[in-house]
């Protein structure tokens, strides 16, 4: 059993996002508090952006540009210290209105006179109608009141925080902060260095944000939950100061980069700012210590995934005494409890309505189920705890969980945050949903498989289902199969067809540079997605470029998919992305640029009557694709 004496402070570090909290510190509060144990949450990155981006934090920043030569000061800086007034001004009413709290402003924000407009403003020129009008009209439709404002208050924002990047911190981003320092970083070098500059505004900010979160909590033990590379630079600099300030205090770091990235870690120094470093469900884990810490109970031979630093070799070690996990169905229900809800900025930097899902509105994030039902894709980590230990829970349980968070909240949307949600388990639970009568909105991620009839896509409307995305990924049957994605063209043309009758939004990831992909691979892969968006299957879409991961069935396999890894670079840090040689030598950053180019004006409804080679700089084949293959899948 866990100390249920010691305080547990849970904290989302700076960059995540904006719109929501990351669910990672809600479930294990939740989790925690299930077992009797005081568990309390923070969100520091948005405290952060908060407290930069108001009157006293711009003030600020005027200081620090102040202190530096103005022959350093780029164009954008020195715009900014000449409408300084007018920012400091703008900056607290701008903020409220993305936060929901004065949505009046939003008619003077349109009048474009109300904020300053800076070089993001420019984006707008691009989009210019023919007979004079309103360039956002033209490109996007009518935008309302509320969200043209809320667009422009964005680009506003952006504009400050660009300021912030010149001025203060070049590593600075909404959502990236310092990304580049733990991304597949074999070597700690970099993060250690740049944890032992000294603090610029934003890293001083940061310490007093955590040392106020350290007084009013008064936490014995801080879990700093890390999911992505732009947060493991804010997670060091909270640990750096709680040390500083009170060694005695334990911290602990866990998340998807670490699960992901720091599998074979053995970089000491790590260990100067975290007692204890944890592998994948953090729930077994920190009830074994906590009961190793909570009077020593158990040894610290038997805790679990858990890597510590010997205190007499200075080597790292990792133990696992191997005890199963808890059932999804016993994890609890995520509490959202000390998160401040109605401070979270609904921004809308992109316009296209599914991306704007990921930015714009609160989500309640939730799982479906534990993992990925199919876990075979070539492509993705399937080798990794997160993706191959499926665990589901009934449909009551889910329904169950969302009722509480529903009542804790007072918000009914949901994003299914799932790898690929399945099938089965979301016909039960819109059935719940319908049988119990619930009124919620929900979206999240599927694989287009053919189990996805009209009349499931239907009765998932009926229960709250706005939006599906799912990877289309190489729109190659040939790739399709070398990836073992288990679907073909004309079966996700089907699929999402069926999704769109039922008024469902189908965005579709897409994916270029994949092993032995050719240039005429390419061309016929975009000319299936023409033909879909054509055929009005899908709404949106997005391509990303293939990477190969370690953790991969081509990064384990390679052989299989015709490539040759480059060495790893030596280290005792990160671990993730790796090199490969494609015996094609397709240039596919070259292909990317026409990829990403055609599939901008396809959402906007532009070129889908051009043949596919106008979009590419370069002369390439023509397509291989009969021009009705998708009318005739559909017929």
């Amino acid at each position: 059993m866990p100390d249920t004496s010691l305080r547990v402070l849970s904290v989302i570090p700076p960059m995540t996002q904006l719109n929501t909290p990351y669910p990672s510190t809600a479930y294990l509060t939740g989790f925690l508090r299930s077992r009797g144990v005081d568990a309390v949450q923070e969100d520091l990155a948005l405290a952060l952006v908060l407290r930069l981006f108001s009157r006293e934090g711009l003030a600020e920043v005027r200081k620090c540009i102040e202190t530096t030569p103005e022959r350093k000061r780029t164009p954008l800086v020195k715009a900014f210290l000449e409408h300084f007034d007018h920012y400091r001004r703008t900056i607290g009413p701008a903020v409220a209105f993305l936060q929901g709290r004065d949505p009046t402003i939003a008619h003077r924000i349109c009048g474009r006179t109300f904020l300053p407009e800076g070089p993001r403003f420019q984006s707008l020129d691009v989009y210019i109608d023919p007979e004079g009008g309103d360039p956002l009209a033209w490109a996007f439709g009518a935008l309302g009141l509320e969200d043209r404002a809320r667009h422009l208050a964005t680009l506003y924002l952006n504009d400050v925080a660009d300021v912030l990047r010149e001025a203060v911190d070049p590593r600075f981003e909404f959502v990236r902060y310092a990304e580049s320092l733990a991304q597949s970083q074999a070597t700690f070098d970099p993060l250690a260095t740049a944890l032992a500059a000294p603090l610029n505004l934003v890293d001083s900010t940061l310490r007093e944000l955590t040392l106020e979160a350290i007084e009013r909590h008064s936490p014995q033990l801080v879990l700093l939950s890390v999911p992505f590379p732009g947060a493991v630079y804010g997670a060091f600099r909270i640990a750096q100061a709680i040390k500083a300030h009170d060694p005695a205090i334990v911290t602990v770091l866990g998340g998807g980069f670490v699960n992901t990235e720091l599998r074979e870690l053995a970089e000491p120094r790590v260990f100067d700012y975290f007692d204890y470093v944890t592998l994948d469900d953090g729930e077994r884990p920190l009830l074994a210590l906590l009961d190793h810490l909570g009077g020593g109970r158990r040894s610290r031979q038997r805790l679990v995934r858990t890597f510590v630093r010997e205190a007499d070799t200075g080597q790292v070690r990792y133990l696992n005494i191997g005890e199963a996990d808890i059932a999804f169905a016993e994890v609890g229900t995520p509490t959202w409890d000390g998160l401040p809800l109605d401070r979270y900025l609904s921004v809308l930097d992109m316009l296209n309505p599914m991306h704007r899902l990921w930015s714009d509105g609160r989500w309640n994030k939730l799982t479906v189920a534990h993992g990925c039902y199919w876990k075979k894709c070539s492509f993705c980590d399937v080798s990794l705890d997160y993706i191959s230990r499926y665990d589901g829970a009934s449909a009551a349980t889910l329904v169950d969980r969302i009722d509480s968070i529903v009542k804790e909240t007072g918000q009914t949307g949901f994003h299914f945050v799932d790898e690929a949600a399945p099938p089965k388990a979301l016909k039960a639970l819109a059935q719940e949903l319908l049988e119990r009568d619930r009124a919620i909105s929900w979206w999240g991620n599927i694989r287009f498989e053919k189990s996805f009839t009209p009349d499931l896509c239907r009765l998932l409307a009926e229960s709250g289902c706005i939006a599906i995305s799912g990877g289309l990924e190489v729109a190659s049957d040939r790739l399709l199969t070398l990836m073992k994605k288990g679907v073909s063209v004309d079966q996700v043309a089907r699929v999402t067809h069926a999704f769109t009758e039922a008024g469902i939004l189908v965005h579709a990831y897409l994916m270029y540079g994949f092993p032995t992909q050719t240039v005429q691979d390419t061309v016929d892969a975009l000319e299936y997605v023409r033909q879909l968006f054509e055929a009005g299957c899908i709404q949106s879409g997005f391509f990303h470029r293939f990477a190969c991961t370690v953790h991969s069935p081509v990064g384990q396999h390679p052989e299989e998919y015709g490539v040759t890894l480059a060495p790893l670079p030596p280290g005792a840090f990160a671990k993730n992305d790796v090199r490969f040689i494609d015996p094609t030598g397709t240039d596919h950053d070259t292909l990317g640029v026409a990829l990403n180019k055609a599939l901008y004006n396809y959402m906007h409804g532009i070129g889908l009557e051009e043949d596919v080679r106008n979009w590419f700089s370069d002369r390439v084949p023509r397509s291989r694709v009969p021009r009705n293959f998708i009318a005739r899948a559909l017929r």
